[in-house]
């Protein structure tokens, strides 16, 4: 299977509007354990990136040019932490499939495996602090794996998606480890992280564009 420049554009549409759905809902979960702005920030992040996408990268069909004008647009339109994350992902990305206007299976795998692990490594945290890595490595892990094997795309991506759902329903029952909802200590336990929560939205939205 391919993923072509106007495909991945096109996914990179679907994330303002789905962040612009639940903005209300991550805003929700994060108030139980954070500044309740989680949902916000992710939409002003991805409003940002829409505009880039329609205004300046209509014929632009390298995707990772394409990632990296993403991962700059949103750190400039987003200040909190989350900001360089989803950023280093986009830019790790981008060097993995550098000078790609269509993606393979072998460039699919090479694109996500390097986002979730950029990420990791901006983010330092680990599996069981709760946060959006509970939700990542995983899927990661599970790619890895699959590609290793020599798996379709398809099929891993799905092991992986399913993979990353339990790590972000993981975080329900975890006492936080990092951030400010570490303050809470066993108070944050009960609660879905909002950024394990809206880092697996991201990834089962690009389930369309490749089964």
């Amino acid at each position: 299977m391919t993923v072509s420049g106007k495909d991945f554009k096109q996914y990179i549409l679907a994330l303002t509007h789905l962040f612009e759905q639940e903005k209300d809902t991550l805003c929700e979960l994060d108030r139980k354990i954070g500044d309740g702005d989680h949902g916000v920030t992710m939409d002003i992040g991805y409003q940002a990136v829409k505009q880039v996408i329609n205004n300046e990268l209509q014929e632009q069909n390298d995707i990772a040019k394409i990632s990296v004008a993403v991962g700059k647009t949103f750190l400039d339109a987003v200040g909190s932490s989350v900001g360089p994350l989803y950023a280093s992902g986009y830019l790790k990305a981008a060097v993995a499939v550098k000078n790609k206007e269509t993606l393979d299976d072998k460039s699919l795998f090479d694109f996500w495996i390097a986002f979730s692990k950029g990420i990791k490594a901006r983010g330092k945290a680990e599996i069981g602090d709760k946060t959006m890595i509970d939700t990542l490595e995983p899927f990661f892990d599970t790619l890895e794996q699959s590609q290793s094997k020599g798996d379709s795309f398809n099929s891993g991506f799905s092991k992986a998606l399913e993979a990353a759902k339990h790590g972000m329903e993981s975080t329900k029952e975890i006492i936080s480890n990092k951030g400010r909802s570490k303050r809470l200590g066993y108070r944050s336990q009960g609660h879905i992280d909002p950024g394990a929560m809206s880092s697996y939205l991201m990834l089962e939205t690009f389930k369309p564009f490749v089964v």
